[in-house]
C-alpha cells in the first residue's frame, strides 16, 4: 500500500478547509442530492462527499447500500490520492494497483476494486475533498463516465462556493456575521440542552478608523487578517469565531466558565502583544472586550447575550 502525499498548499488548504465549518455538520439536502444522483446514474453501490482533514477522510453526503461509517484515516483513503490532481482520479481494479492492493479498505470483504473521484477545489485551486463513488466490482471507465463525474463534481464545487460566500469573510477566511450566528445558535442550543456553561466575547480593534484613514485602508486590512490568525492560535479548535463588524469579532466558547474565559482572553492579549513587539508599524494593536457566562439553567438567547457582552465591552 502507498500512502497518499500531501499537496503542496496542505496548510493553507487546511485552513480553508476549516473556515468553511463543514467538518462534523448534520447532512444537508444540498450534497445528499448530488450523491444520490451520482449513485444512480453511474449504478455503483457508493457515492459520497468527502472532506480530507488533517488525518481523516470525513463523508459530509454519503449515498451507500451498505451502512459506511462517517470517516476514515487519511492514510488509506482513496480521496487523500485524488486531491493531489487535478483531474479525476480513477482506479478501475485496486485488486492489481500497487498504490491499494493491500490496503485494508480494499482486502475488506466487500471491499473497494473500483473508485473514481473528482477534487473539489475553491477559488483558489485548494482540493478540500472530493465527490467520488466506488463499488466492490471492477469496472471500466470511459471518457464518457469521467464528463459525467466532472459535471457532478462542478455541481458540487458550485454548493460549496455558495456557501462560503454566504458565511465566510472573504478577507480573514473565518465566519462572517451570518456564519458565525448560524454556528453559535447551534452549539448554544447544544449548550442549554446538556446544562453546559457557555461564553460569549466581543472584540472590538481600538482606533481602526484612524489607523486605517492614517496609513492606508491595506493596512487595516492585514490588521483584521492578523487579528483572525490571532483568535485561530489563541482559541480552542471548538470554540467559536467570526468577523461581525468592520473592526469587530466574536467568539462562542462551550463549557467555559468564568475563569476560562478570562485565561482566553489573557492568551489574546499577551498574543496581540507580542505581535506588537515584532514590528515598529508607528502605532500599537489594541483591542477591547467584553464577555459573558451563560451558566446551566439560564434562559438567555444567544443574542441576549451578545447585547450584554457589547453592553461590557468597555468594562473588562
Amino acid at each position: 500500500m502507498i500512502a497518499p502525499q500531501s499537496p503542496q498548499d496542505e496548510k493553507l488548504r487546511l485552513e480553508k478547509l476549516r473556515a468553511l465549518k463543514l467538518l462534523d455538520t448534520a447532512p444537508e439536502e444540498r450534497f445528499d442530492r448530488l450523491t444520490r444522483m451520482a449513485k444512480r446514474l453511474f449504478q455503483v453501490e457508493t457515492a459520497v462527499v468527502s472532506l480530507v482533514d488533517e488525518d481523516r477522510q470525513w463523508f459530509k453526503s454519503k449515498a451507500s447500500a451498505e451502512e459506511l461509517p462517517d470517516e476514515t484515516p487519511r492514510d488509506v483513503s482513496f480521496c487523500g490520492h485524488a486531491i493531489l490532481g487535478d483531474e479525476v482520479f480513477v482506479v478501475e481494479d485496486a485488486c492489481v494497483d500497487e498504490r491499494f492492493q493491500d490496503n485494508p479498505l480494499v482486502t475488506a470483504e466487500s471491499g473497494i476494486r473500483f473508485y473514481a473521484g473528482f477534487p473539489l477545489r475553491i477559488n483558489d485551486g485548494s482540493a478540500l475533498g472530493t465527490l467520488c463513488i466506488f463499488d466492490s466490482k471492477p469496472r471500466k471507465f470511459n471518457d464518457e463516465d469521467m464528463q459525467l463525474l466532472r459535471d457532478l463534481g462542478d455541481m458540487a464545487e458550485k454548493e460549496i462556493a455558495a456557501l462560503q460566500m454566504a458565511t465566510l469573510d472573504p478577507l480573514t477566511l473565518i465566519s462572517n456575521r451570518r456564519g458565525f450566528t448560524e454556528l453559535a445558535q447551534y452549539a448554544f442550543n447544544v449548550s442549554k440542552r446538556k446544562a453546559l456553561p457557555a461564553s460569549v466575547i466581543l472584540i472590538d480593534i481600538n482606533r481602526f478608523k484612524q489607523i486605517s484613514e492614517e496609513f492606508g485602508s491595506s493596512e487595516g486590512e492585514q490588521i483584521l487578517v492578523k487579528m483572525a490568525s490571532i483568535l485561530r492560535a489563541v482559541f480552542r479548535e471548538t470554540d467559536i469565531f467570526g468577523r461581525v463588524g468592520d473592526d469587530e469579532f466574536a467568539v462562542f466558547m462551550m463549557e467555559s466558565d468564568d475563569d476560562s474565559t478570562r485565561d482566553a482572553l489573557r492568551r489574546l492579549e499577551r498574543a496581540v502583544e507580542k505581535l506588537d513587539m515584532e514590528k515598529e508599524r508607528g502605532y500599537d494593536i489594541e483591542f477591547s472586550a467584553g464577555y459573558v457566562v451563560a451558566s446551566p439553567g439560564t434562559i438567555q438567547t444567544l443574542d441576549d447575550l451578545l447585547a450584554l457582552a457589547d453592553e461590557r465591552m468597555y468594562t473588562v
